[in-house]
Parts: C-alpha cells; sequence; structure tokens
C-alpha cells in the first residue's frame, strides 16, 4: 500500500530540457513529480508556472521542497536529474543521499564528464543507492518527442529505469527505441561524448561544403539549399543535411536571407574538447574532430581573422566550373570524410572498451543513434551491420561496405580538396579527413624518422625493420655518446 498514489518517476531541472522530458514521460502514461530548486530573485515560480502551464491536466506533480518531493515518488525511486553539469549535480546528490531509501535510483540526463559520472556511480552504490549517467541527445525537440537515450551506470538499475527510458526514446524506422544499456560506470556519458565530437566534426564538414558553392561555384542560397535537399534523399540522408537545407531558404521579417546576417564566430559548450582530449589519453587519433574544435576556436578569433586578411589577398582564379561536376565532387568530399569522422569516432570508443572493460556493443550504439539525436544518418544503418559479424573489424574503413564507398568516392574527395587549396579556400576538416586516410591506408609513414630524431636527443631506443616487434635499440649517433638507453613508453 505504501506506493499507492505516489508517482513512477521524479525529475528536477524544468529548464527547456527538463520541461520537456517531464511532458514526454506524461504523454507516455507515466506519473511524474518534478521540483525546481528556487533562486530568490532569479527562479522563483518556475515550478508553478509549468504545473500551470505545459503541465496543466497533464499526470505531473510540482514541488517546491525537495524532501516532500522525494517522499511523493514510489520506491524504489526513480529520480532524473536535468541540471547543469559539473558542482551542481554532486551538490544535488549530497541533498538527496539523506532523504532517499536503499536501492533509489538517480539518473544524471546532463552532458556530465564521465570521470565525474565514474565517481558518482561508486559514490552513490557506496552509500546503498544505484546512479545511471544517460547521456540525451536530440535537444529540445528530442526531448519532447523523443530523444536517443545513452544509459550506463549501476547495472541493476536498467530493468527498473528500462521502461521508462525506453518510452521517451526516439524510435528508429524498424521501430526499436534508441535506448539501450551501454554498460558499467561511466560509459553513457562516454558515448554520449563521442556522439557530440561527431557532431562536431559533422557541422563544420558541412559548413565546409557550403563555402566552397557559394565561394567557388557562386551558387547562391536557394541553389544550395536544393542541392542539400537532393543530397537528403539519398546516402547523406541525416538531420544535419535537412536542417541545412532548411536554414539556407529561411528568411528574417525583413525578407533577407537569415544565413547571410549571422556573424560567423562559432560557439561551444566543451563536450567536442572533451572528446579530442580523451582520444589523445587513449592514445587514438581524433583528427577530424580535433580540426573542427579548433575551427570553432579560431573562428570565434574575428577580429585578429579580419586583421590577417588585409595582410594576405587571396588569389582565386576566375575559373568557370563545371557546376553538377563540382557539386559532385562536394558530395564525395563531405560523405566520405563524414565516414571518417565517423570511423574515428567509434575507433575511440572501441579502445576506451577495452582499456576500461566496459564491452560496449558498438552495433548498438549505432542503432541507438539511428533516432532521436543530432548525428542522426542513414548510414548508422550500414555503420551496425558493419559491427555486427562475429569477427570485429580491424577498422570501419576496412569493411567490405565501406572500404568499397571510399574507393567510388575518393577520386572526387581529392579532387576537391586539391581545387579548394589551388584557389586559396579553406576546408580544414575535408583535409584532415584525407590526410588521415591516406595515412591509413600507407603501409609505411616517415615514422622511422621521428624515432630516430627520438633516439638521437633522448636515447628513445627504436624498432628495426630487421628485427622482432618488441626488440628495441638504441644507436651511438654521435660517437661520443654513450650506451644508457632511456625507458622505452608510449602515451
Amino acid at each position: 500500500m505504501e506506493n499507492l498514489n505516489k508517482t513512477d518517476i521524479g525529475l528536477i531541472g524544468l529548464a527547456v530540457m527538463g520541461e520537456n522530458l517531464a511532458l514526454n514521460m506524461a504523454d507516455k502514461g507515466w506519473r511524474v513529480s518534478v521540483y525546481n530548486r528556487t533562486v530568490p530573485g532569479i527562479e522563483e515560480g518556475v515550478v508553478e508556472r509549468f504545473i500551470n502551464g505545459h503541465a496543466q491536466g497533464k499526470s505531473i506533480e510540482g514541488y517546491t521542497d525537495i524532501a516532500r518531493f522525494v517522499e511523493s515518488v514510489a520506491v524504489p525511486r526513480k529520480i532524473m536529474m536535468m541540471v547543469r553539469a559539473g558542482s551542481a549535480v554532486d551538490e544535488l546528490m549530497e541533498q538527496l543521499f539523506p532523504l532517499l531509501s536503499p536501492g533509489d535510483i538517480l539518473i544524471d540526463g546532463g552532458n556530465s564528464n564521465y570521470e565525474d559520472t565514474n565517481r558518482r556511480v561508486a559514490l552513490a552504490e557506496a552509500r546503498g543507492f544505484r546512479f545511471v549517467g544517460a547521456g540525451v541527445s536530440g535537444g529540445e525537440e528530442g526531448a519532447l518527442n523523443g530523444a536517443s537515450i545513452m544509459p550506463g551506470g549501476s547495472v541493476s538499475a536498467w530493468e527498473e529505469v528500462k521502461p521508462v527510458l525506453q518510452s521517451i526514446a526516439a524510435k528508429a524506422s524498424d521501430g526499436t527505441p534508441c535506448c539501450q544499456w551501454v554498460g558499467p560506470a561511466g560509459s553513457g556519458h562516454f558515448v554520449k561524448m563521442i556522439h557530440n565530437g561527431i557532431e562536431y566534426g559533422d557541422m563544420q564538414l558541412i559548413s565546409e561544403a557550403y563555402w566552397v558553392m557559394k565561394n567557388l561555384l557562386k551558387l547562391d542560397n536557394g541553389e544550395m539549399s536544393s542541392v542539400f535537399s537532393q543530397w537528403n534523399e539519398g546516402k547523406l540522408r541525416s538531420y544535419l543535411i535537412e536542417i541545412t537545407a532548411n536554414i539556407l531558404q529561411h528568411k528574417d521579417k525583413s525578407g533577407g536571407y537569415l544565413i547571410d546576417k549571422i556573424l560567423d564566430t562559432a560557439g561551444q559548450k566543451g563536450t567536442g574538447k572533451w572528446s579530442v582530449i580523451n582520444a589523445m589519453e587513449l592514445g587514438m587519433p581524433l583528427g577530424l574532430i580535433a580540426t573542427a574544435v579548433f575551427e570553432r576556436s579560431l573562428s570565434a578569433q574575428k577580429e585578429l581573422r579580419k586583421s590577417a586578411a588585409g595582410h594576405f589577398t587571396c588569389r582565386r582564379t576566375e575559373v568557370v566550373y563545371n557546376k553538377s561536376e563540382m557539386v559532385g565532387d562536394i558530395y564525395s568530399a563531405l560523405y566520405a570524410s563524414k565516414l571518417v569522422s565517423y570511423a574515428q569516432g567509434f575507433a575511440v570508443l572501441q579502445r576506451a572498451s577495452d582499456s576500461f572493460g566496459w564491452n560496449l556493443d558498438l552495433a548498438s550504439i549505432a542503432r541507438m543513434w539511428r533516432g532521436g539525436c543530432i548525428i542522426r544518418s542513414i548510414f548508422l544503418n550500414d555503420i551496425a551491420a558493419s559491427f555486427e559479424g562475429n569477427e570485429k573489424p580491424q577498422h570501419l574503413l576496412l569493411t567490405p561496405y565501406f572500404s568499397n564507398e571510399m574507393k567510388q568516392l575518393l577520386s572526387g574527395w581529392k579532387h576537391l580538396v586539391a581545387q579548394a587549396m589551388k584557389e586559396e579556400l579553406p576546408v580544414p576538416a575535408f583535409s584532415s579527413a584525407l590526410n588521415y586516410f591516406y595515412s591509413l591506408v600507407s603501409a609505411n609513414l616517415p615514422a622511422n624518422m621521428i624515432q630516430a630524431q627520438r633516439d638521437y636527443f633522448g636515447a628513445h631506443t627504436f624498432e628495426r625493420v630487421d628485427g622482432l616487434r618488441g626488440q628495441f635499440f638504441h644507436e651511438n649517433w654521435t660517437g661520443h655518446g654513450g650506451e644508457t638507453k632511456s625507458g622505452t613508453y608510449n602515451v
């Protein structure tokens, strides 16, 4: 009788994502308790406005007292926290712990750093509770109509939270919910972090495709919108391509194209940067996404770029390009570079899985990204299929399907990059992806020179082509060096 008249789930944090998730839950038949901390003079009346506004007539109960809020939820309690990542989550957990019962479940749906989630899972479990770090992608619309949700943490919590989370998740075209258990500790937030890194890469690549069409082909916004709409009917079909077509034809109240009035400085919240930092920690190349992050940083230095543009004048030839051929080359560069970005991202996930013992199911992750999230793309079906065999592929681009795709795309891709370089037009992500691909498919690279230099100045040793792998040598390069070697190590 204890749970009679209690709600099914609690949600803390009524900013736009929290509000929409609560409405989504209620629409799926769940009874929801909501709470928002009150900061005098800033956030007063948030709960009341929500209950009397969007939540009116729905199975949502509002609370301004945290103890009463916790008490209103049926045990074992499921409480989802939608608050700013960082110290706010820790402070909220400390507030909640004395009010919870053993076995209760806290769900962090924010963009938390996975290392924080590792710590919080251990902390909650030590106190007798359970903790789920759930990456949520899809923005405001996804929160309301179905997001991609990537939960990980206390394994025993999954059966408890699964019905709610899967009900509010987006559904892929085959009806599968875009929410499956990812793994232990902070794995859910790690997967969301890599998702966001790929998102950075996708956005940079699309912006470069737009820039080449605008500057080399002199296409107007309507023509470019048509190109992106056409691409969205084929292998490039994705949410970001779709919204790019919409953005290009959007006019503001004055009747002009809004895209031409937006300042070219891009912001960032940090998850792209985290992706790159963690890839470095794992010793994995994530060059395209790193380029996308650095390009946002450079875009923000608008005054410096304006000054530099006065020092150097880019010389573009007045070549009249065959527009349909060049659009085909841009398509090849965009599609191939996107595949490189996803391949790099999934390689980092595999390395993290191996390093942290998470046993990630890469096919399942690809399927979770097919709906709701920002990077949803039609080729995620093909990525999932590539990881579904018994044998793990060495690399996504070496699987039969994607290897064949790259062979078809390479000619147009390299022609586009070469042409842009000749015209002094920046395409940093297209060229980063192409250089990565060339390096990947090169049996030999100039790293022998790097290792020779390291041994010359630091006695860091080297392996030999005529020796066994793992056997290290040191050369007395100058004739007056010693035989002492430095330790061998890899970061």
